[in-house]
């Protein structure tokens, strides 16, 4: 995105977190007049015409896999904005035959630790070679959590509130310790990452990027026998080089058009974490 250097393009970098980056977004476009008057949108997860495409391809998939006459299909998706899995969970709800959806999270493992426990407990994000993942608070779980209470909007608010303040929040889980059992939740370290894109090379001469690594090595770990399991894939391993040179030893994550763009000149405001100060560039540059 950097290296589009037109003028009606500005990129920001905000100094944190992607936690911090989205809660500065959501709470510009809370502010309805400031969003209007700009245009804001978001292209991410918090964009619910996001995660409605992507209940499509959940469909697709488990109908192509059944086409097989293998069943159940159960689908490993990477998460940490909570985003994709949260559609998947849709499509369920729509009747799509998934058997399970197995979440799974890098280090950042808010949202295992949720499903294991009923626990919803914020720490401090952990960087990891899978950086879309490298979360903690999911802007997509409050959508969930709206029928996990029963679709009671009160109840919700008093959660959020409760989160806000503590940095947690607990449900009830059922008499099995379950949360949902639709969900099957679990964390991959980074050596299980490095390990996994290794071994899937070797073995199958598949490359595996950093964050399709997390959802295919906690698959691998929870598959029960005889179950079908399909992992979504979600970046091409190009984006990783440095994270596939320790995995592998060889410099293989190349793709033409991302090679392109690596010695062109680029072009980013680095900002405070401050929602004032993305406010005030915003204001600045889009008065022009």
């Amino acid at each position: 995105m950097t290296t589009v250097l037109d003028a009606n393009v500005h990129n920001i970098a905000v100094e944190g977190s992607f936690d911090d980056c989205q809660r500065i977004m959501k709470d510009l476009a809370g502010d309805l007049e400031f969003k209007r008057r700009y245009s804001l949108g978001a292209v991410n997860s918090v964009n619910w015409a996001r995660v409605m495409a992507q209940i499509v391809y959940y469909f697709k998939t488990v109908f192509d896999v059944q086409g097989t006459g293998r069943e159940p299909v159960s689908i490993s998706v990477p998460t940490g904005n909570f985003g994709d899995v949260l559609a998947g969970w849709y499509a369920m709800r729509m009747g799509c035959p998934i058997g399970r959806l197995i979440l799974a999270t890098n280090v950042n493992d808010i949202l295992a630790r949720f499903f294991a426990t009923g626990v919803y407990s914020a720490g401090q994000v952990v960087p990891t070679s899978s950086p879309s993942m490298d979360i903690q608070v999911a802007s997509n779980f409050e959508r969930y959590l709206y029928y996990l209470v029963g679709q009671e909007p009160a109840r919700l608010r008093e959660l959020m509130a409760g989160f806000a303040r503590d940095a947690s929040l607990q449900v009830p889980t059922g008499a099995d310790g379950v949360v949902d059992p639709a969900y099957a939740a679990g964390a991959a370290s980074e050596a299980d990452v490095l390990a996994t894109i290794r071994q899937t090379w070797q073995q199958e001469r598949y490359l595996l990027d950093p964050h399709t690594a997390v959802g295919v090595a906690v698959a691998r770990r929870m598959r029960r026998p005889g179950e079908q399991v399909v992992c979504l894939a979600t970046a091409h391993p190009a984006k990783f080089p440095a994270a596939i040179r320790q995995a592998t030893g060889e410099d293989l994550a190349h793709h033409e058009r991302i090679d392109a763009l690596m010695d062109l000149p680029t072009r980013c405001q680095d900002l405070p974490n401050d929602k004032q100060a993305v406010r005030g560039f915003i204001e600045k540059t889009l008065s022009h």
